[in-house]
């Protein structure tokens, strides 16, 4: 078995490969039951989550065992790790033969989940981004944002990334980082003045309180909302979803734990039909993504088993190769 570290998986993937293998796999398809959610109240701080994907080959769409792979994250989220400097998401992936369920490799879950959020984001927008979108306004400082930018980066062509947050230094510390690799990225300062310029915002913070604001967003604007990932959560605001043309990665999942979508359907502000698309049908061609310059799309994502699994099969495939 491979006990594959973070800097083991940054190796064996790259943005555009990845999103490529992502819209092969939601085109194909995999068994995912839902994933399970744990809260794991602690006397002495914020509850932490306990959350447990697993996810296994589609082997009545493939026809054939061969090759097949079962793959399970365990992955826990606990807000108060930022205030001792450890990032709040931990986890681990652990992949399996799927035919003989031996172990074929422990990976670092983060870093996975890092690489597969984004480039998740990254399929969506290269169906529902105007092609020319150039101008990307990050949302939140955390680890995710350097991977939604290089992922945005790698589909459409960014000239400028802004970086927001509460804290502004936190926020220089990403866009310093961006920019030594040579990406356009610097401090943004006002939020509502920049989400009125971007062509596409990509959030991720876990917020209750929605920071996106539907009625500052500009004609042909997409949004992208990764953060929240329990009904409690959510980064935008019922203009936003009003607005827009909504579409999520899974029905099953952003309609029971993403707040973006449930608040608005308990408060009709959205109704289920409104959901135009998940990225199944996207990626099958079922349904159609961007129609116009003109229009604002919003693509809201909680996390799906197959994306984990695609990206663990791709960096167990390139290091083993």
């Amino acid at each position: 078995m491979l006990t594959i570290s973070a800097a083991e998986v940054d190796q064996a993937l790259t943005f555009p490969g990845l999103v490529e293998t992502l819209r092969t796999a939601f085109r194909d398809g995999a068994v995912q039951p839902v994933r399970h959610h744990h809260t794991v109240e602690r006397p002495d701080g914020e509850a932490s989550t306990l959350l447990l994907m697993p996810a296994w080959t589609d082997f009545n769409a493939a026809g054939t065992s061969a090759g097949g792979h079962i793959g399970v994250k365990i992955v826990t989220v606990s807000p108060d790790n930022n205030a001792i400097g450890k990032p709040a998401v931990m986890g681990l992936y652990l992949l399996l033969d799927g035919t003989t369920g031996e172990p074929e490799a422990l990976i670092d879950g983060q870093r996975l989940t890092q690489w597969r959020t984004a480039c998740a984001s990254a399929l969506a927008a290269s169906y529902l981004a105007r092609k020319d979108a150039s101008r990307l306004l990050i949302v939140g400082a955390g680890a995710l944002s350097t991977f939604l930018a290089k992922a945005h980066s790698a589909v459409r062509p960014i000239t400028a990334i802004r970086i927001w947050n509460r804290t502004p230094a936190n926020a220089e510390k990403v866009a310093a980082g961006l920019r030594a690799e040579g990406l356009p990225a610097s401090v943004a300062e006002d939020l509502d003045a920049e989400l009125a310029e971007a062509d596409i915002v990509s959030s991720a913070t876990i917020t209750t309180q929605p920071l996106v604001r539907g009625a500052l967003l500009k004609p042909g604007a997409h949004v992208d909302l990764v953060g929240g990932f329990t009904p409690t959560m959510r980064e935008s605001d019922d203009d936003a979803i009003r607005r827009a043309r909504v579409y999520v990665d899974t029905r099953a999942g952003a309609t029971k734990e993403a707040g973006d979508i449930v608040q608005p359907l308990a408060a009709g502000v959205l109704k289920p039909d409104a959901i135009i698309a998940d990225l199944h049908e996207l990626a099958r061609g079922e349904k159609a993504g961007r129609q116009s310059d003109g229009e604002i799309t919003l693509f809201k994502s909680v996390g799906a088993a197959l994306e984990d699994l695609a990206a663990g099969i791709a960096v167990y495939k390139a290091l083993k190769r």
